[in-house]
């Protein structure tokens, strides 16, 4: 009979641990290079999450990724749990545009707020006499490394400029590698879509190698904004970059945001602790990188063009916050 009652109670308690390790949940957020702002983005997140482990149960880690197209793609196979991504980037997935045209639309993509907006940033060498997009002609131009959101940014702002790619020697690498490109004389200049300021371009303007950040303006700027509804005007604060040539004014540009994302597979408990924490502790957040400075519990829910997740979309009734957001991203 002891021996039973032993039995019983060792049932009991392994049976209690099976629950126990079924409650806690293991998440990965893939973001970009380690020296963008995604990296640093989705740190904060997870470290908001581990915090709350005893409340959650979630322990959350970050994945450097090559960008954008990569996270969708990798949260849409189960592979991440969430990602960071662009603003065009999700709208082109949930419509089956741009590297999604071939699979159709990605109707399990799913939103959970926008981020920190993000500039395409366009740097140039002095040696190479550019001072607008059209005399990119017959240049060295890094576009972003495939997978990235820069890549289709670059080559929008050229076609709006009339710049053919065949006009161009087209590199192909990863933003954190272009700088040193630059300084090495292996490429003119490059562009770089992304939250300021930002490590890479503060190598880029303090090298060897003089360089200016070019102005992305004007009709060919008016004519992306009217045609992509992603795009907006932009600013890049020239302060946070006094040593690029030019004097240190601020530099007009055009931008989209950064926004994170998931499947709408994801459990919905996990997406309302993310989206709860990050709002709820939104400004000591924004104290965690300068390019969140801006941030809004508005301008949070715009930007957005996939669906709002149910387990965000639970935070945002309980937060009173559901006529921030469109009609038909009520899912």
């Amino acid at each position: 009979m002891k021996k039973l009652v032993t039995l019983v109670s060792l049932g009991v308690i392994v049976f209690g641990l099976a629950l126990t390790v079924s409650a806690r949940d293991f998440v990965t957020i893939g973001t970009g290079g380690v020296t963008g702002v995604y990296y640093p983005t989705g740190g904060a997140i997870s470290r908001m999450l581990n915090k709350k482990f005893d409340e959650y149960g979630i322990k959350a880690t970050v994945e450097s990724t090559g960008g954008s197209v990569y996270n969708i793609n990798a949260v849409l196979s189960g592979d991440l749990e969430f990602g960071v991504a662009q603003s065009d980037r999700q709208y082109q997935a949930y419509n089956g545009l741009a590297e999604w045209k071939e699979a159709g639309p990605q109707k399990k993509l799913r939103a959970l707020f926008s981020i920190h907006p993000e500039t395409i940033t366009l740097v140039a060498s002095e040696q190479c006499g550019a001072m607008s997009v059209a005399d990119l002609q017959g240049k060295r131009v890094n576009i972003g490394n495939p997978g990235s959101g820069q890549l289709q940014n670059s080559k929008d702002v050229l076609a709006a400029f009339g710049v053919n790619l065949d006009s161009i020697v087209a590199e192909q690498v990863k933003a954190v590698e272009a700088p040193g490109l630059v300084q090495d004389e292996k490429v003119d200049a490059f562009f770089y879509t992304v939250g300021h300021p930002n490590g890479n371009i503060k190598e880029a303007t303090s090298g060897r190698i003089k360089v200016r950040i070019i102005p992305i303006s004007g009709e060919g700027a008016d004519a992306m904004v009217k045609k992509f509804s992603y795009y907006a005007k932009a600013i890049i604060p020239g302060k946070f970059y006094p040593n690029a040539l030019g004097g240190g004014g601020d530099i007009e540009s055009v931008g989209v945001k950064a926004t994170f994302v998931a499947s709408s597979d994801l459990d919905e408990r996990i997406a309302y602790a993310v989206t709860k924490e990050v709002f709820d502790n939104l400004e000591e957040f924004k104290t965690l990188h300068p390019a969140y400075s801006v941030l809004t519990r508005e301008n949070m829910l715009q930007g957005l063009s996939a669906p709002i997740h149910k387990g965000a979309l639970k935070y945002y009734k309980e937060a009173g916050l559901l006529e921030l957001i469109p009609p038909a991203l009520l899912d």
